[in-house]
């Protein structure tokens, strides 16, 4: 039998604010995993995906650069193998993911999205947000300054002002939410799924989920949690993924944002051969890959 051949992409230094090297150990582990499972592994750096030379007809991917996932779904529109989807991780952007969450009814913050030129405060008054989360729309979260808590329509007038120096068009703004937050990771189409409470767990890109203090251990339906967040794969057309939720004191869970691909930092060891298996099922046909919404 042939040996499969899988080109493996390593995420940009710049795109792993603070996590460069617990990107770096899941991405070694799953190429470690899938050698083991007889596929030969040809690993590139980012920058090397974006000089489009590429020949292998399957793919697993941590890319991020826009250059890059435009060239990764044009892999995929010529029958390439692609996983994490380029599609997918477009639409894990913050202003394609927060419309496709609450389009397709996946438990949400209350949300708006601005264009970063205007004054927000009527907007803000108008829809009853006072303390709440501004989000860069347009791409993932690389400067702490992407993601920022405001207490009041004034400074979150300063923040929209300050991406539109930066070139930001366009920002989200989530409700503040309160609750435990709670990080989570998966992988869809399998049987794994690990949650931890961040504010105990000392994993932390920006500090910022101390704004929510320490976690009470409120209970909550955990298969119904990996059941919300396969759903919200399926959506966005991501099979490795992760996120961050809040439960509420009656319990009730919303999705605070689903990332394309983490780290994996807690839980590397146990995730790498789930992450490597999906990826060998889907590149030898054994399932079908999952549905993309496409712009």
């Amino acid at each position: 039998m042939e040996k499969i051949t899988i080109a493996g992409i390593r995420r940009g230094s710049k795109f792993s604010p603070n996590h460069v090297g617990n990107d770096a150990a899941i991405f070694q582990l799953t190429a470690l995993e899938l050698r083991r499972l007889g596929c030969q592994v040809n690993e590139y750096a980012e920058d090397e995906l974006l000089e489009g030379h590429l020949r292998e007809e399957n793919l697993f991917d941590m890319a991020r650069d826009k250059h890059s996932v435009r060239l990764l779904k044009q892999y995929e529109d010529e029958g390439r193998r692609v996983v994490n989807s380029g599609y997918g991780i477009e639409n894990c952007t913050r202003e394609r993911m927060t419309r496709l969450l609450l389009e397709n009814g996946i438990p949400h913050p209350r949300s708006l999205i601005l264009p970063t030129n205007a004054d927000p405060c009527r907007a803000l008054e108008a829809a009853g947000l006072e303390n709440c989360w501004i989000k860069r729309g347009d791409f993932h979260a690389i400067h702490r300054e992407d993601v920022t808590y405001v207490r009041n329509r004034e400074e979150a007038q300063g923040i929209l002002e300050e991406y539109a120096i930066r070139g930001i068009r366009s920002a989200v703004v989530n409700e503040h939410l309160v609750g435990d937050l709670v990080k989570f990771y998966g992988v869809a189409g399998t049987d794994f799924f690990y949650w931890f409470y961040p504010s105990s767990g000392g994993h932390s890109k920006f500090g910022l989920e101390q704004i929510n203090g320490n976690a009470r251990g409120i209970p909550f339906d955990e298969p119904a949690l990996q059941a919300l967040c396969d759903r919200a794969a399926r959506i966005l057309g991501v099979v490795i993924y992760g996120g961050d939720c809040i439960v509420a004191e009656d319990s009730r869970v919303r999705l605070i944002d689903f990332n394309d691909w983490p780290s994996f930092a807690p839980c590397r060891e146990a995730a790498a051969p789930c992450i490597a298996r999906r990826i060998y099922s889907l590149i030898t046909d054994l399932c079908p890959v999952e549905s993309t919404i496409r712009p």
